[in-house]
């Protein structure tokens, strides 16, 4: 384990050449690098004396030890092991008792939940297959994105539940199952449009993606009050995922 100051500079900026797999973790009171090997772990928390790297130093709401990086089965993995939650790039919470989450390659901010609207950040960066910062892949052909197939029924259905999402509105949420019930029922008139329908028709989709890996669909996952979180995930990936796209809200052009 070597040791960081507080001089070192953000990882965001990349790491000196290293052992592939090895593990750098820095704060404002600086941090440790460690190389790849089974069964090595670096802890950090609020208690300096007794943690790797110390974080939240002066936040009684941050644990003496919040949380601990291990290398198991070739590759480094973060747990929480504090009261408060940790979080991930991508909106991703990681509470105490979780499955631990594998790092990826490159750069890696977490953020430790202290007092009030308290975030502490700890960087985290593992070094890439040829050490240092991951290859760099100018001519690979890109890879698309996952799409998530869908029926042409529930296309029609989350397109006007999701609609101000593809609207790109500034703080987008889903339509009620009955205003889209009501919009739906403009567009197929002769069809019966309720808004249990629609609630069974997104239930599946959602039910569909979590399966397929997708956090953040499931009660368990979001913690409660639920609200509109799981649609509200459920729209961010479809639109993320470019499974839907604006042109899609040519299929509501029968309102205007």
């Amino acid at each position: 384990m070597k040791r960081l100051t507080t001089t070192h500079e953000s990882l965001a900026l990349g790491v000196p050449p290293s052992a592939p797999g090895a593990v750098f973790a820095l704060t404002l009171a600086g941090g440790v690098s460690v190389d790849p090997g089974e069964g090595g772990e670096i802890t950090f928390g609020r208690n300096r004396p007794q943690v790797d790297v110390c974080v939240g130093e002066n936040d009684l709401q941050v644990s003496r030890r919040h949380g601990l990086l291990n290398f198991t089965d070739g590759q480094w993995w973060v747990s929480n092991t504090g009261q408060l939650p940790i979080r991930l790039p991508n909106s991703r919470w990681l509470s105490r008792g979780e499955e631990p989450i594998p790092l990826s390659d490159g750069y890696t901010p977490l953020f430790v939940r202290g007092s009030g609207r308290r975030e502490h950040l700890l960087e985290l960066y593992v070094a890439g297959p040829e050490g240092g910062q991951p290859v760099t892949r100018h001519d690979d052909v890109t890879v698309p994105p996952r799409r998530w197939r869908l029926s042409a029924e529930e296309r029609l259905v989350l397109v006007v539940f999701g609609q101000r999402y593809l609207l790109h509105d500034l703080n987008p949420q889903p339509l009620s199952r009955q205003q889209t019930a009501e919009v739906l029922t403009e567009l197929r008139p002769g069809e019966t449009w309720t808004a249990r329908r629609v609630e069974h028709v997104v239930i599946d989709v959602r039910t569909r993606l979590s399966a397929g890996g997708v956090f953040g669909l499931r009660r368990e996952e979001v913690g409660e009050p639920v609200g509109n979180a799981l649609n509200d995930n459920l729209l961010r990936e479809l639109v993320l995922s470019t499974t839907l796209v604006p042109p899609d809200l040519a299929l509501l052009e029968a309102l205007d």
